[in-house]
């Protein structure tokens, strides 16, 4: 999980997956033409992020398109969000079953 923090920390990895969220499978001059980047710079951001999981490649002929993979978020939302959101639920559900029963 550590590689998917450090993914996330940075800005224009974050846009550079929302553009993937919008539209996926697409080409390294895809992703170059909706950031102020060179196209270096834009496929270090790719390296990474396929490091992290967060980015799944696939060849087509010569180009190679760019997938946004969810998985490595929702365990992230899992672990670290879900767990904080059930006692919560719990106390709501309690809440609504106890106002069902005085009704």
């Amino acid at each position: 999980m550590d590689a998917v923090f450090k993914a996330l920390a940075d800005p224009t990895r974050r846009r550079l997956l929302d553009r993937l969220h919008a539209r996926n499978g697409q080409t390294l001059g895809e992703l170059c033409g909706q950031v102020d980047m060179t196209r270096q710079a834009v496929t270090k951001h790719l390296t990474i992020l396929e490091a992290a999981n967060l980015v799944a490649v696939s060849w087509e002929g010569r180009e190679k398109h760019h997938y946004l993979n969810p998985v490595p978020i929702n365990d992230i939302a899992e672990r670290w969000i879900g767990k904080y959101e059930r006692p919560r639920l719990k106390a709501l559900s309690n809440l609504k079953k106890s106002l069902e029963r005085e009704e």
